[in-house]
């Protein structure tokens, strides 16, 4: 059985989520073929120099655990896009491209994040653009850690304001951009995301191939996974 996850959005401040996840990991994650973690794993990631602040050190710890007994795959997200080499060698995890099609139990599965199909919000994706470009990712992690916080915490603070004043359907994912990824790939049965927090199944009609999306649930007022085995995909509450 392979399981996913997505948008833990992990920090210090949060110990109930944080017990289930670490719980998580040392019970069903553990019995599992694999487990994918498809983004937003942290609140945030400053940089790979942050691995050992107390908090990064105990889910770091819980990972290694974990992927010593199942492999533990790590997609970033829009709020963990530093996540580095560093990060998954101290992890024990393999990250992965975003997006990335693989194969569960027989069907052909593409797995992404998520955010990249939210064209219709057009500052987002200036702004993403911006972010994962090489030359601002260099001189971000040029400055020094306390100042890259500082601003990460700044840059949060204007997201959400501008969240509470867009439009809600432009938030989520343009079915246009599902079914240009969908073409791209060759039309894979099962698409599998996160990011927009809207837990939901959802049937595509692409040309003449049908496929399901099934959005991951976030991880803000509890716990759940995706589960795929032979028998089909089920969303599993913790």
């Amino acid at each position: 059985m392979i399981l996913f996850v997505s948008d833990l959005h992990l920090c210090s401040s949060r110990p109930k989520i944080n017990r289930i996840f670490f719980e998580f990991l040392a019970g069903t994650a553990r019995r599992a073929d694999a487990l994918y973690i498809l983004g937003d794993l942290f609140e945030y990631w400053a940089g790979d120099d942050d691995i050992g602040d107390p908090f990064n050190a105990s889910v770091i710890a819980a990972l290694r655990d974990c992927a010593a007994a199942a492999p533990v795959f790590v997609m970033r997200g829009n709020r963990d896009f530093l996540l580095g080499d560093r990060f998954a060698r101290a992890a024990g995890v393999q990250r992965i491209d975003d997006p990335v099609l693989i194969d569960c139990s027989g069907t052909p599965t593409l797995l992404t994040h998520g955010d990249a199909l939210c064209t219709d919000d057009a500052d987002y994706m200036r702004f993403r653009a911006e972010v994962r470009s090489r030359q601002w990712i260099d001189a971000f992690l040029a400055t020094p850690l306390p100042e890259r916080k500082s601003k990460i915490e700044a840059l949060r603070r204007k997201s959400e304001a501008e969240k509470k004043r867009k439009p809600s359907a432009i938030m989520d994912v343009n079915n246009g951009a599902v079914e240009e990824l969908l073409r791209k790939h060759g039309y894979p049965g099962l698409v599998i995301h996160g990011h927009t927090h809207r837990p939901a199944k959802h049937e595509h009609l692409a040309e003449t191939h049908r496929c399901e999306r099934r959005v991951l649930a976030d991880w803000y007022t509890g716990g759940s996974y995706l589960a795929c085995d032979a028998s089909g995909v089920a969303s599993i509450a913790l």
